[in-house]
């Protein structure tokens, strides 16, 4: 079955991913849109695994406050400078900073977590948390969206919180 246009621009809206990807993956998928989905998004794992030791030098500090009580600074970085002032980009980075004064993460990863840390992984450390916009994906997954769309590798570099009070 050969993906009609209708098909590939809503993929592409829904994912953010190249016109040819989508269609590839709506040919692959026999014209299911859910199985392109997740056809792409496991491309989008496989993109971001072979890009894991690039250096990623370049990106955004970015900032969110919420009521003047609650703020977060946040540094993303990315591979070039050009992915860094695309609206993908500029947007991930304000919702993880956002992310970041909502949930209040300790570490970036799981891995960085102390031994005799008592805490879930999901709630202490940054990149496995459930994102507060949409629970079914973690903030992981968004970085993996957005490398999967920008085609360079995505991380978080470090971040700092902070509340009135605490």
């Amino acid at each position: 079955m050969t993906a009609t246009v209708d098909d590939i621009k809503a993929l592409r809206e829904a994912t953010g991913a190249g016109v040819m990807d989508c269609r590839t993956a709506l040919d692959e998928a026999g014209g299911d849109i859910d199985k392109a989905r997740e056809l792409l998004r496991e491309k989008g794992l496989q993109t971001a695994a072979k890009r894991a030791d690039r250096d990623a030098a370049e990106g955004v500090v970015a900032s969110y406050l919420h009521g003047g009580r609650i703020g977060a600074m946040l540094e993303l970085n990315c591979e070039t400078d050009f992915v860094a002032r695309t609206d993908i980009f500029k947007t991930l980075a304000h919702d993880i900073a956002m992310q970041i004064a909502s949930m209040a993460p300790q570490v970036i990863q799981a891995a960085d977590l102390p031994a005799d840390d008592q805490g879930s992984p999901a709630e202490l450390a940054l990149l496995a948390q459930p994102f507060i916009k949409d629970p079914s994906k973690t903030i992981q997954d968004l970085i993996n969206e957005a490398v999967s769309s920008t085609g360079e590798k995505i991380a978080v570099r470090r971040f700092s919180r902070f509340e009135l009070g605490a």
